[in-house]
């Protein structure tokens, strides 16, 4: 059986493709604004998928461009009837849907605090488009699996193709243009030995840091919705306090290592749970010592999550029929949630 969410997963080098043609000029025009007119905060608003590319976002602006982002929770607006002073500042929507009433009347309630509002949104004409001020279209085309996939990456590159243009870094924009073609090499790498640990697994954890935690977070979500595998993410730094308790022989982690500061403490993670019993699956680059998944690299560092997460989609959704179950039909859930 090849499913819904394993196709999607597999174009997403298609939507990267459309969303570089469609979604440039918008991301251009955006970045030119904000450095016109830098903000001194920017918050995000999400759920789900899209709050985990919100994570990447953060990780990815922050230490570039120096300014805080921030989650909002959106009860603050939608509850609460919260005042922030927010007049000026940068407020991104992200949605694969864009319908949810709680996350559109969050963005409605910050444009009217004064707010400068944006919609990285897949549906273009949706309420959260309405909403807000501005638009960045994530291009992923209709996506029919419950489990979002390519729509998520394509978040991820809009997010990305923003801070790059924001701050004007051209290695950044070159690698980004080559993405479509490193998604391709990602896909083709075989995670099966993560089939074979995870498919009888009845817990386990995610591990990631940095821009990697944000897929860290995606991948737990990805298990629990399609493989009904019970289980969470940490940071390599978290793990080491309450967490560290669980862990006993035979407990799986799925640790994502890629280039960057955090790789090793990542690595060194990787080693302590082994000599503690765990059954650790360390996703790095080929030329890591250790490693039992390879992970792709992309043409600049801080772009290797997005191909991580798409080679573990593959993973992901054979490991789901490897349990017996169907990745395209989650159990109580369906593609749009709408929550207040």
């Amino acid at each position: 059986m090849t499913s819904l969410m394993h196709e999607e997963a597999r174009t997403a080098c298609i939507a990267v493709t459309n969303q570089l043609r469609e979604a440039e000029e918008a991301i251009q025009s955006l970045a030119e604004s904000l450095r016109r007119q830098p903000p001194h905060l920017a918050v995000t608003v999400a759920r789900g998928s899209s709050d985990h590319a919100a994570t990447y976002f953060a990780y990815l602006a922050m230490p570039r461009l120096g300014v805080p982002v921030l989650s909002l929770p959106m009860s603050l607006m939608t509850l609460r009837q919260a005042s922030l002073n927010v007049r000026g500042q940068l407020a991104l929507g992200f949605s694969q849907s864009g319908k949810s009433p709680d996350l559109v009347d969050s963005m409605a309630a910050l444009r009217a605090q004064g707010a400068r509002t944006v919609a990285l949104v897949n549906v273009a004409e949706s309420p959260l488009t309405a909403a807000c001020e501005q638009v960045i279209p994530l291009s992923a085309g209709a996506e029919r699996s419950v489990a979002a996939t390519k729509s998520f990456i394509a978040t991820l590159s809009a997010g990305a193709r923003l801070v790059a243009h924001w701050q004007n870094d051209t290695a950044l924009l070159a690698a980004g243009q080559q993405l479509p073609e490193d998604l391709q090499r990602a896909w083709a790498l075989d995670w099966t030995p993560a089939i074979e640990v995870l498919q009888n697994a009845q817990r386990y954890m995610v591990v990631g840091r940095g821009l990697g935690f944000g897929i860290a977070l995606e991948a737990a979500l990805k298990f629990k919705e399609t493989s009904v595998l019970q289980g969470e993410a940490f940071s390599g730094a978290e793990i080491r306090h309450g967490p560290m308790a669980l862990i006993e022989s035979g407990y799986p982690l799925l640790v994502f290592a890629p280039r960057g500061p955090e790789q090793a403490g990542l690595l060194t993670l990787a080693h302590d749970m082994r000599q503690r019993g765990a059954t650790v699956l360390l996703a790095a680059p080929a030329n890591v010592p250790g490693h039992d998944l390879v992970l792709a690299e992309a043409g600049h560092p801080d772009l290797d999550p997005l191909l991580a997460i798409q080679t573990f989609y593959k993973m992901a959704a054979a490991l789901a029929e490897a349990r017996g179950l169907n990745p395209d039909e989650p159990r109580h859930l369906q593609k749009e949630t709408c929550t207040r």
